[in-house]
């Protein structure tokens, strides 16, 4: 019923970046007692290169790109310019069942069922997400259909708010370069059947707040994604911007930048740092360093960062202050 309301870092040759597109981040499937996946890449860029460009390359969004790489201007890097790409990632603290889509994140997550002697893995891809007076509802539900070079029937929402800024719509926009549903269309089961996970005639936006409450995907992920997922499949919609888990005996914390108006409030309150790292030391004997962890919380780079681990200190594991 749907409600509404890794430390292994391999680093690329520093060498110029080379245009071209990242198809399916595919990885293995960490043991369950284990959640990092992926590894952080570098380059270094040549003038014309942008973050944008860079960031799609490698299956990363705007927002991931800049949390990334703060200081750096999104649309002229420079040439020499040394880029961080956030490959790297925590899984949700979530059944790995389906479709996972944190929203703060602005990632796709998906659990496809192993066939027969396969190993289990995980795909992941960046997407956009609802904007602020149009949230992606949070909740469960399932892909309900599936639909090649759909036609994009606007609700009338949405053309009230193009024909007050003076772009007015058509009650139908046939498939075609004008079509933002792009050549895929999977329709979510959430009652009124208006959410959708799509394709983009306007790549340059993946990874932001920028849609009117559907997930939208790369052309060239979701073509993949549209093919590799059956109907029916569990879709999960989750508001987790503060990720911890281990990789063997290592733990690691990922933050990004909370909802506005989210439920998890901010990564100033160091409540929500307690209930992360409880949850994520409750079935480990490690002792952590608060100081280190406290200074990792406040900064929400979205990079997957090793917390300093003081099993001898005995008073590594004293709870912050609020």
């Amino acid at each position: 019923m749907f409600r509404l309301s890794v430390l292994s870092i391999s680093v690329l040759a520093m060498t110029a970046f080379v245009a071209s597109t990242c198809i399916a981040a595919t990885y293995p499937l960490p043991k369950p007692e284990d959640a990092l996946i992926g590894e952080m890449q570098f380059v270094t860029t040549h003038y014309e290169d942008t973050l944008l460009d860079i960031g799609r390359k490698y299956g990363v969004g705007y927002e991931d790109m800049m949390a990334a790489n703060p200081g750096v201007d999104p649309w002229l890097p420079g040439e020499g310019t040394h880029i961080i790409i956030p490959t790297q990632f925590i899984l949700p603290a979530v059944p790995r069942v389906g479709i996972v889509v944190n929203i703060p994140e602005h990632r796709i997550y998906y659990f496809p069922k192993p066939r027969q002697g396969e190993a289990a893995v995980v795909q992941t891809f960046p997407v956009s997400i609802g904007k602020m007076d149009w949230k992606t509802p949070l909740g469960t539900t399932y892909i309900a259909s599936k639909e090649m070079n759909p036609t994009w029937y606007p609700p009338e929402s949405v053309r009230r708010e193009h024909a007050a800024d003076g772009d007015p719509l058509p009650k139908a926009v046939p498939a075609g370069k004008d079509n933002p549903l792009g050549n895929f269309k999977m329709r979510l089961g959430i009652p009124g059947g208006a959410y959708l996970i799509h394709g983009t005639n306007k790549p340059e936006g993946i990874g932001m707040d920028d849609t009117h409450g559907c997930i939208r995907m790369f052309p060239e992920d979701i073509e993949v994604f549209f093919k590799a997922v059956p109907l029916q499949t569990q879709v999960l919609i989750i508001d987790q911007p503060f990720k911890m888990g281990w990789s063997a005996d290592q733990l690691f914390m990922e933050i990004h930048k909370p909802l506005l108006d989210s439920e998890t409030d901010d990564n100033k309150n160091l409540t929500n740092l307690t209930r992360i790292v409880v949850s994520a030391t409750a079935q480990h004997s490690a002792l952590i360093d608060w100081n280190d962890a406290e200074r990792i919380f406040q900064i929400p780079s979205g990079i997957p960062t090793p917390v300093k681990l003081q099993s001898q200190h005995r008073d590594a594991n004293v709870l912050p202050h609020n």
